[in-house]
């Protein structure tokens, strides 16, 4: 009976994409909202009626055969997944409502809630499948997905180009995923993930293969969760509607990725190589893009570095062996950063869709109350207690510093200082002083408002899911796993430092952008050459270019010339040869009698002087 229910959970999304792409014509703008806010709430009902039972859910059907192997149709909720199930929902609901008073104005908004249906159902079908076969379906669905979203208004060339560069990057990674699941299949001769997970646990695979595999499966996440190297297309991303940044950015795509890693945990922890791997990996995207993030003036791409920063310490965590606290963080991320990017959406609208933040300014006396919520979102990633993520970036730290990682450790709170930093440069920027640009005359629909204030009320409290000394969530998370994590006391100074150095953050952005007392420009005359190295993102994207795309391109053309000129030149070589023959051919057949006289007397005679010619030889 739970089985069923849960299976219902990705059913309802689904079937209103299906409604909402086939019957658009029949749907009015508010209809078509409804269609999807309604679907999202049953899958949340349900997703949060799963989470409170609390007990795991199995379902299996035969689905084909493979020599003597069968593939099945298989879910497993448990811990983890009940958890990712109740983000996804909560946050895939309260877009659906906000996108109501974001795109009203489109024309096709109903094929924007019938794709952001479709988003919802793939991310729920990747959470709930069991068979690492169906996984990497979803996986490459929730790809599809967010190409088509954001290159929603395809128009625009650079909504285009996002679009086509968020799918082409995602699918490097994808390609190491899908030779790890071959792998798997035939050395486990299973698609299972609990079958793998016996074969792992029971040393039946080599070191070296292990490795390999959770290699492989990290270069996916790489892709899906925008680490360095594969980071490039998620600024880019925000070429698409508010509404789809805030759905990819905060609870599906870059969350797959984590989610993965998370979920094949016991493949990582088996091999040290892949630990340190995601450790570092995660550390260095942390601090890199949060140096980005210093620089950057578009509202939104500032979230988008901040967001490729926060993927990075939940890799930091989970290579530390700090599984709780990367899914921690993964938990109260999702919340705060919804939030940031609808009352981001908010302002864009407020302000006639200007995203340049040094055209803004002194909104928090014309909008006080979206203020405060933008607020506790800014106080919560940088991890200003009582907030969410004072808890969350705090166990991630314990557990880097508890696995003995201190250069990791040491580079955690430096990220933690950009963050801090950054981000209210961003608030004081938008906020406070005088408006620098168009003057926000209209109030935030009270349609925007309401997911705003229920993703602030989780951001302010959704962290107490964790914190000491009851620990729930370590308590939920840790049922059914004997996942191991360096243990120890947590000393004393290390929150307070977390707090301190964020503070002292804080406190140098409103010096710079609140009060002004500061000036920037004499910062960037002392340093022009990295100010201009960091703006441009560290010219990654050109390196890209130049490297790749370029190279690709010359290739591209080099055998566009084979093919036209080679290939086609032979072809047409061939066709002139017969048209050649064709012509002589009928030259001769002209009609004319004496001609063809002719020719048989000269046949004739070659044929007289040939035969007599033989005779004489012999």
């Amino acid at each position: 009976m739970e089985a069923n229910l849960a299976l219902l959970i990705p059913l309802f999304p689904v079937i209103a994409f299906l409604l909402l792409i086939f019957g658009r014509k029949a749907f009015c703008k508010k209809m078509a909202a409804a269609v999807g806010v309604a679907a999202t709430f049953a899958s949340f009902a349900l997703s949060t009626w799963v989470l409170v039972a609390g007990e795991t859910i199995t379902w299996k059907v035969p689905w084909l055969q493979i020599g003597n192997q069968t593939v099945s149709l298989s879910i497993e909720i448990g811990s983890l997944q009940m958890l990712m199930l109740f983000i996804v929902s909560v946050v895939s609901m309260l877009v659906h409502l906000y996108s109501y008073g974001y795109m009203k104005h489109d024309d096709r908004i109903q094929v924007f809630y019938a794709y952001l249906a479709l988003f919802t159902f793939s991310m729920f079908s990747l959470v709930m499948s069991s068979n690492l076969l169906w996984i990497y379906i979803f996986w490459e669905l929730v790809g599809v997905c967010s190409f088509l979203l954001i290159g929603f208004w395809y128009f625009k060339p650079e909504a285009r180009d996002a679009a086509r560069k968020a799918f082409v990057v995602t699918r490097i990674g994808d390609v190491g995923f899908f030779i790890a699941i071959c792998l798997a299949f035939w050395h486990a001769g299973s698609f299972e993930v609990s079958d793998l997970q016996a074969v792992v646990e029971s040393g039946q695979l080599t070191p070296g293969l292990i490795t390999l595999l959770a290699v492989l499966i990290f270069v996916g996440a790489i892709g899906k969760s925008g680490q360095f190297p594969l980071h490039t297309w998620l600024p880019n991303a925000m070429e698409g509607p508010t509404p789809v940044s805030a759905l990819i950015h905060a609870a599906t795509m870059v969350a797959a990725g984590v989610y993965l890693v998370a979920n094949l945990f016991f493949l990582f922890q088996a091999s040290p190589f892949a630990m340190d791997l995601v450790a570092y990996v995660g550390g260095f995207t942390a601090i890199f893009a949060a140096t980005i993030g210093l620089a950057q003036y578009d509202i939104k791409r500032v979230l988008a570095y901040s967001t490729v920063s926060q993927l990075g310490y939940m890799m930091l965590a989970l290579g530390s062996a700090g599984y709780v606290a990367g899914v921690f963080h993964l938990f109260t991320h999702a919340f705060f950063k919804a939030l940031l990017f609808l009352g981001a959406g908010a302002v864009i609208v407020l302000l006639s869709h200007e995203q340049d933040i040094r055209k803004m300014g002194g909104l928090w006396k014309s909008h006080r109350q979206l203020g405060i919520w933008f607020l506790a979102g800014c106080l919560s990633i940088a991890g200003i207690p009582p907030f969410s993520g004072f808890f969350s970036k705090d166990e991630i730290l314990l557990s880097t510093y508890l696995d003995g990682r201190i250069d990791l450790f040491v580079i955690g709170i430096i990220a933690a200082f950009f963050t801090a930093f950054y981000m209210f440069r961003l608030f004081f920027m938008v906020f406070a002083g005088e408006a620098r640009g168009p003057k926000a005359d209209s109030k935030v629909p009270v349609v925007m408002m309401v997911p705003i204030v229920i993703l602030g009320l989780f951001s302010v409290f959704s962290g107490f899911a964790n914190a000491s000394p009851m620990h729930l969530l370590t308590a939920w998370l840790s049922k059914g796993n004997d996942y191991t994590a360096a243990t120890g006391h947590a000393p004393v100074w290390l929150p307070v430092l977390v707090v301190t150095v964020s503070l002292v953050g804080i406190g140098l952005a409103y010096l710079y952008f609140g009060s002004r007392k500061w000036s920037t420009s004499k910062v960037v005359q002392t340093v022009p050459r990295l100010h201009k190295l960091v703006f441009n993102k560290y010219y990654v994207d050109e390196l890209y270019h130049y490297a790749f795309v370029l190279p690709a391109k010359g290739i591209g053309w080099f055998l566009y010339g084979v093919d036209r000129f080679v290939v086609g030149g032979l072809a047409y070589l061939t066709a002139w040869i017969a048209q050649f023959i064709g012509r002589i051919g009928s030259r001769i057949q002209n009609g004319q009698a004496q001609t063809y006289a002719l020719v048989s007397v000269i046949g004739f005679v070659l044929l007289i002087v040939g035969l007599t010619a033989g005779r004489f030889l012999k």
